[in-house]
């Protein structure tokens, strides 16, 4: 955990800066935690490290780069593997931490893109397509990590029937075949065609 904290304290501090939290401090403390719950294995702060990692590769491409951030420090930041609704709920846990420190558009619109993250769905919204697809870009991992992801999943999914598991494992590897957004960075041209030789 210890190797992802600088650069999170960066990236939160520095969103800080633009928006002017009202309790920086208190919050980072709590998605920290939030994201080190033993109930995860993957959708830990090594996930939110790489996406953040990612996002700053692709920044420039970006019209808001501050909401997509802010978006992607909360959109697992409630996480219970038996839950269907965690994407729901880390979008109103978003509002109740902030909505006071922003704008009502930008609440509604980060509000919206957690949500997406859910079934990621094709949209026609360029920050929202790179949300979605920073959120799944480790199936273009090494295959090192793309290993260490598999058994990640495994292991957050060790309470579901491993027949029920595959079937599930290949629903999701579908939604990612059946990706056919008109994807502007080569970056994600090569994440996509490397997603879709692994699967």
């Amino acid at each position: 955990m210890q190797q992802y904290l600088s650069l999170l304290e960066k990236s939160w501090f520095e969103l800080h800066r633009h928006y002017h939290f009202s309790e920086p401090q208190k919050i980072f403390n709590k998605l920290i935690a939030a994201y080190s719950e033993k109930q995860r294995a993957y959708h830990t702060l090594q996930h939110l490290y790489e996406c953040l990692v990612l996002l700053d590769s692709i920044r420039p491409d970006l019209k808001d780069a501050y909401s997509v951030e802010l978006a992607l420090w909360f959109h697992d930041a409630i996480y219970d593997p038996q839950a269907k609704d965690n994407e729901l709920k880390s979008a109103e846990l978003f509002e109740q931490y902030l909505a006071q420190d922003l704008s009502i558009d930008i609440v509604q619109k980060i509000k919206q893109w957690i949500v997406a993250t859910q079934k990621h769905e094709s949209t026609n919204e360029l920050d929202l397509q790179f949300l979605l697809d920073i959120d799944l870009a480790i199936l273009a991992a090494s295959p090192e990590r793309f290993e260490e992801y598999e058994q990640q999943i495994k292991q957050e999914y060790a309470w579901v029937d491993p027949d029920i598991y595959l079937i599930k494992r290949k629903q999701f590897s579908n939604i990612f075949i059946k990706w056919n957004r008109c994807i502007k960075r080569n970056i994600f041209n090569r994440i996509l065609s490397k997603g879709r030789e692994r699967i």
